[in-house]
């Protein structure tokens, strides 16, 4: 019988269990539905979430809110919108109570006399000309500035098709700002013309992310195990969709058979009481999805999949320890 400790060395053992004893929950939260951009391709105005709830207004219950979560076993509160920093009194509510990630466009700083260490996932997508076109402006001028050499933010960079063989320009101007990088793939829900993945793109820009990977170490937090994951599509004979996906709410989650997925996940509504279905789009055909996150957590709910072979299981470790290091559950 093939177990953990019988694929690995002494030293990837011993990353193991750093990793293994993490034991994260996540909740992910819509702290506004308000916004200072609209992106064109961003889920949650495309898909109308923004109309789905009313915002609750009173801070107090902002906080009763949370405390529950927290008994409820949430340690990782993943906080988007609309635009969190918008509402920093409801982003402090949250910080002062649980580990907190706050998702934003960079356009707002966060101000590190209230959240220090809070570690905050900037927004890119793309050169000069891509933001302009997609999010009307080009946010890095704005966000490069008030994040500059931050050990607690790195960008979260979309990447569309338009990028491949631009990608390295934009690596370097975050690394010159002293901040490091993650990669993901925009899934176009508003169909925007020429922005769409064809299969060969797909192979390209992941040769480009393994290239970026390999040149950029210090910068890039990625694998490349998780590259072809969310190129591909594919885990060993497994396709990601609908009925694989780990971050679905639990109280939508009707499929037969059950997926393995993320322990009491639930995506909140800015009313507190709403659920989203999953962690992006109510509309998104799971079947497009480039979703990261949702990428990353397939491959981590499955570890029993990958005790197959020494490569297998080096892959598992290499993805949640970068997930653990995104969400600062372990230094860069």
């Amino acid at each position: 019988m093939k177990t953990v400790s019988s694929l690995l060395d002494e030293e990837w053992y011993g990353r193991y269990k750093a990793i293994s004893r993490l034991n994260i929950r996540s909740s992910i939260y819509d702290v506004t539905n308000r916004c200072n951009l609209r992106c064109k391709g961003c889920f949650f105005f495309s898909s109308n979430e923004h109309k789905v709830a009313n915002e609750e207004m009173d801070k107090t219950k902002w906080e009763a809110f949370i405390d529950k979560e927290k008994k409820r076993g949430v340690n990782l509160a993943i906080l988007i919108g609309g635009e969190p920093t918008i509402c920093l009194d409801r982003v402090e509510a949250f910080y002062k109570r649980l580990p907190t990630f706050c998702a934003t466009n960079g356009i707002i700083k966060v101000p590190r006399d209230k959240f220090p260490d809070m570690m905050v996932g900037i927004s890119i997508w793309g050169d000069e000309a891509d933001e302009k076109l997609l999010r009307g402006k080009d946010t890095f001028s704005i966000s490069s500035k008030n994040y500059e050499g931050d050990p607690h933010a790195y960008y979260l960079y979309t990447i569309t098709p338009k990028q491949i063989g631009k990608t390295e320009r934009i690596i370097n101007k975050i690394r010159d700002a002293g901040l490091k990088v993650h990669m993901q793939l925009l899934s176009n829900d508003e169909g925007v013309a020429n922005f769409f993945w064809t299969e060969d793109e797909l192979q390209d820009i992941r040769d480009e992310m393994d290239d970026m990977l390999d040149a950029y170490p210090d910068t890039v937090i990625s694998s490349k195990y998780y590259h072809k994951i969310i190129t591909t599509g594919k885990m060993f004979d497994r396709t990601f969709g609908w009925g694989e996906c780990p971050s679905v709410t639990l109280s939508r989650d009707n499929r037969k058979p059950p997926p393995k997925r993320l322990i009491n996940f639930i995506r909140w509504a800015s009313d507190l009481k709403t659920m989203h279905r999953c962690c992006t789009s109510e509309t998104r055909d799971c079947s497009t999805c480039k979703d990261g996150a949702a990428h990353m957590s397939w491959i981590m709910v499955n570890k029993r999949a990958h005790i197959r072979t020494r490569q297998d299981m080096q892959n598992w470790i290499e993805v949640y320890e970068m997930f653990a290091k995104l969400y600062q559950f372990i230094p860069w």
